[in-house]
């Protein structure tokens, strides 16, 4: 294991000057000995000694890709502060493997990585799934190599632990027609944020259509509940391709069928429904696009060919500074991912914290009120300033940081 010295951080679009430029509180890199993968680990901050941030695997994981991701889950943490919740929200931390999902020899990669960063998940790094890594892998991994839990270092701030695990756990046993809660309410955050935004913008109903690029847990979601909503999802992307149908998808039997990894079952397919190239994800006209995907899937180069008015952003860095100031010349708003994929990582701590209940009612109606509330919030704001959602989002941010660093100093 190595620690490198510090190089300047990939940052988001829009961060003021002072955030871009703090270093990060740790950042790690590990080589498999076996298959000579790397893995990162970045600390970005520490709140009362712990920090939060889920563990992706892709090809092609950088270290600037997971500190600028590290730096995100500070944002998100901080977005959904409230004094006097028992939910404190924690430091932003986030880890990454150079490995695809699809390797044979992935969880051999992602067991001895966590092996080796065994001791800073114990005391100090909560994580969960992301990007090509499951909660239940993650679980089964951690409890071989003897922890209690992926975020176990949480449990000294808690009330009751034993309360806490058991609340938790039964929510994640909560199935809400066919699909895990814990799966679901990332996404619904997502369609929240598109449904406030779409409103706020006034994009006429008549109806809204969608397209959705990437159907894992958090784009599956979304897609789901943008369709409830009356929503047309007009298009839907996996790694192999385009889904399309200018009349809607059937959202749910393709939720039903998808593989674990998010791939859609083309066998499920109606009649009018289209199969188009992975590179055709831009060509489907919407008014929302929600890239759920990879990071930076939105550059200079293609940002030409987005037809929607609203970009909602439900994976993390999707587009690049320099698409989302060509976006927003040319009237085009995007909702940051730290806003709008936020609700995963807020309900895991509700729950744990106790501010909700193992209930998927309460789940649902906590996610819509804060999501309704911080969208609302920061598109008047940036209104009013003549800025984007991301500098009046990094506003409310850089102001609830300074209330948690002043109540909890390090």
């Amino acid at each position: 294991m190595t620690v490198p010295a510090f190089e300047a951080p990939m940052t988001p679009a829009g961060p003021p000057a002072s955030a871009a430029s703090r270093e990060p509180h740790l950042q790690i890199t590990w080589t498999d000995a076996v298959t000579g993968r790397a893995g990162f680990v970045v600390i970005d901050r520490l709140v009362r000694g712990v920090c939060s941030g889920g563990l992706r695997m892709r090809e092609g994981c950088t270290l600037d890709e997971v500190r600028g991701l590290a730096e995100g889950m500070t944002r998100k943490e901080a977005l959904h502060f409230e004094p006097g919740a028992r939910y404190v929200p924690l430091g932003g931390a986030k880890g990454g493997l150079d490995c695809s999902p699809h390797d044979p020899a992935a969880r051999g990669v992602l067991t001895r990585f966590l092996a080796a960063v065994r001791a800073i998940v114990e005391q100090h790094w909560t994580t969960g799934e992301d990007l090509g890594v499951r909660q239940d892998t993650l679980d089964e991994i951690v409890a071989g190599l003897g922890l209690t839990s992926s975020v176990q270092a949480v449990y000294p701030l808690l009330d009751n632990a034993d309360e806490s695990r058991a609340r938790l756990a039964k929510a994640f046993a909560i199935d809400v027609d066919g699909v895990a809660l814990p799966e679901l309410v990332g996404g619904l955050g997502v369609a929240q944020a598109a449904l406030t935004a779409a409103a706020h913008l006034g994009i006429p109903a008549t109806p809204l259509r969608a397209f959705v690029q990437g159907f894992g847990s958090m784009g599956g979601a979304t897609a789901r509940y943008l369709a409830r909503a009356g929503v047309l999802v007009v298009g839907l992307a996996d790694a192999n391709g385009v889904l399309a149908n200018p009349a809607g998808l059937d959202v749910e039997e393709l939720l039903r069928t998808r593989d674990p990894l998010g791939g859609l079952d083309r066998t499920r397919l109606r009649p009018a429904d289209r199969e188009l190239p992975p590179d055709a994800w831009l060509d489907v006209e919407c008014d929302v696009l929600v890239p759920a995907a990879v990071s930076y899937c939105l550059d200079e180069a293609n940002q030409h060919r987005v037809t929607a008015r609203l970009v909602v952003e439900a994976a993390n860095l999707p587009t690049s500074p320099a698409a989302e100031a060509a976006l927003a010349a040319r009237g085009v708003t995007v909702v940051p991912d730290f806003v709008a994929n936020s609700a995963t990582n807020a309900w895991w701590w509700w729950t744990l914290f106790g501010d909700l209940e193992a209930d998927a009612e309460q789940a649902e109606a906590k996610v819509r009120t804060a999501m309704q509330r911080i969208v609302g919030e920061l598109l008047i704001t940036a209104d009013a300033d003549g800025g984007t959602p991301r500098t009046a989002a990094q506003r409310v941010v850089d102001r609830k940081l300074a209330e948690i660093e002043r109540r909890y100093p390090a």
